[in-house]
């Protein structure tokens, strides 16, 4: 049976145009230091129309952009060869001195995930109010996570709002809470075994925060009078890297969704915040809170990680550990199966996981649910976002590699209270790259991380050729018919 797949005439574009304010670094602190010495004998007479210019040649691009370079300026003061009285302005004009634009799509903005927007008031029957998180790419290849809010309407008429002239990075909550089981666990399962870790927590309380930690830290690295051993020095590294890759952010209410950016902050991120997973997930209370699982790259090496939130303002960063918490791709079901989290992953670079978890941090087990057996998917497959709950099963849209490294996006259908079981598989691609779609940063690729039913249709975001975003819509019985139950996981 033939499937109808709808392209809408709604393509998202990287914007050139919509650029961040990130710290500048010039190089070593000696060099950061003679910068601010040449700032420092500018002529007070200078200073203000300095600052003055570059203010009003900035501000209709950055908000409050005085108060960032007062915040900027607090971060490298520290570098001064004297902390001698200066005027507001100049501390604010070395503050400009220190930031750069980033733009932060300039390359692509890509790779999307959809989930219903936590407000759904003031909508005419039928409609869908929805968030839009994108794989935004800039100068040297770093990814972040940007975002749109957009309607669907009745008619299945996909609007996304046009986003706002600025973006914001949030401010970092500086003193996080921890919970002392979590991250014990945690460090055990990351290696640090060894007595220095279990003097440093043990005078923690149950609940601590991050200055606990690090007045514990201090404590046990002074108390010893001939210094830490290697082996203390790489514990006392260890547990300092955890505190700090597990972090919370926050934005302003004022800020629009689409002026929100999560840029990439610890080392594992260095290299960018990839293809995020966003899914609703029902807590079994009559509420949800928003999971996303995404890539964490630092140039070398990829690490899954997740965050939380439940307002889009308020976010929580997570490590995730467990000797299945590797490779790309991890998904999140979007309620408990059987009492148990459920996850789809990629272990083996090829194939299609399925993983379980008491505990959201942590997984361990793992077993294979499918492998490639079409022509278009026989170098590997892997998930494109959460599984959908439908009556008929778990949908999972899926993507395959095939001849000339062309990316396709399937489906197949698990059962809804053994996902283990598969019941029903796409043999051919669901979408693939047409003539429009196949030139970019990455010729031939569709690819989404998430999609959602709406009104018996599945819509359906994805990246065209790891440039743009598109959308397309599927009628879900059309999907289901066409399954097949034959060789289904071989």
């Amino acid at each position: 049976m033939p499937i109808t797949v709808t392209r809408t005439n709604t393509i998202l574009r990287p914007d050139q145009s919509r650029v961040l304010l990130r710290p500048f670094n010039p190089g070593s602190p000696q060099r950061i230091a003679a910068i601010i010495t040449r700032i420092m004998h500018l002529p007070e007479t200078r200073v203000g129309p300095l600052l003055d210019e570059v203010s009003t040649e900035f501000s209709g691009r950055h908000q409050h952009i005085r108060r960032i370079f007062r915040e900027r300026f607090e971060q490298v003061r520290g570098f001064m060869a004297s902390d001698e009285v200066m005027s507001e302005e100049r501390k604010l004009l070395i503050g400009a001195y220190f930031l750069a634009e980033y733009s932060l799509e300039s390359a692509a903005l890509f790779n999307p995930s959809i989930v219903p927007h936590p407000d759904q008031s003031n909508l005419q029957a039928g409609a869908l109010r929805f968030i839009l998180s994108l794989r935004a790419t800039g100068e040297g290849h770093i990814s972040s996570i940007t975002f749109r809010t957009g309607v669907i309407h009745a008619d299945q008429h996909i609007e996304v709002q046009a986003p706002t002239g600025f973006l914001t990075e949030p401010r970092q909550l500086p003193n996080p809470s921890y919970e002392k089981r979590l991250f014990v666990r945690k460090l055990t399962e990351l290696g640090f075994i060894v007595e220095f870790v279990d003097r440093v927590m043990c005078v923690l309380s149950e609940s601590f925060t991050l200055e606990d930690l690090r007045d514990s830290l201090k404590a046990e690295q002074f108390r010893m009078p001939d210094g830490m051993t290697p082996e203390d020095q790489c514990a006392a590294q260890g547990i300092w890297m955890l505190a700090r890759s597990n972090y919370e952010v926050q934005f302003e209410p004022y800020q629009q969704l689409s002026e929100r950016v999560l840029f990439p902050v610890t080392p594992s991120q260095r290299n960018g915040i990839e293809d995020a997973r966003f899914v609703c997930f029902d807590r079994g209370d009559g509420h949800c809170v928003y999971y996303a699982t995404f890539t964490a790259y630092d140039g070398t090496a990829v690490t899954p990680e997740m965050l939380e939130t439940t307002d889009f303002l308020l976010f929580r960063f997570i490590t995730l550990t467990g000797p299945a918490a590797k490779n790309k791709g991890m998904a999140m079901f979007p309620r408990r199966v059987g009492g148990r989290y459920a996850m789809l992953s990629r272990q083996d670079n090829e194939s299609i996981y399925l993983m379980y978890s008491d505990d959201v941090h942590f997984w361990h087990e793992q077993q294979v649910l499918l492998h490639p057996i079409f022509p278009w998917e026989l170098i590997q497959i892997g998930n494109c976002g959460s599984p959908i709950e439908t009556d008929a099963g778990w949908l999972v849209l899926s993507h395959g590699v095939g001849p000339l490294r062309t990316y396709c996006i399937g489906a197949f259908l698990l059962d809804r209270d053994d996902p283990s079981k598969v019941i029903g598989r796409l043999r051919e691609p669901l979408l693939k790259p047409n003539q429009n779609e196949r030139e970019g940063y990455v010729p031939n690729v569709v690819y989404t991380c998430g999609a959602l039913l709406h009104d018996g249709n599945l819509i359906i975001p994805f990246g065209l050729a790891d440039h743009a975003t598109g959308f397309a819509t599927v009628p879900l019985h059309e999907i289901l018919a066409a399954m097949s139950t034959e060789d289904l996981s071989a």
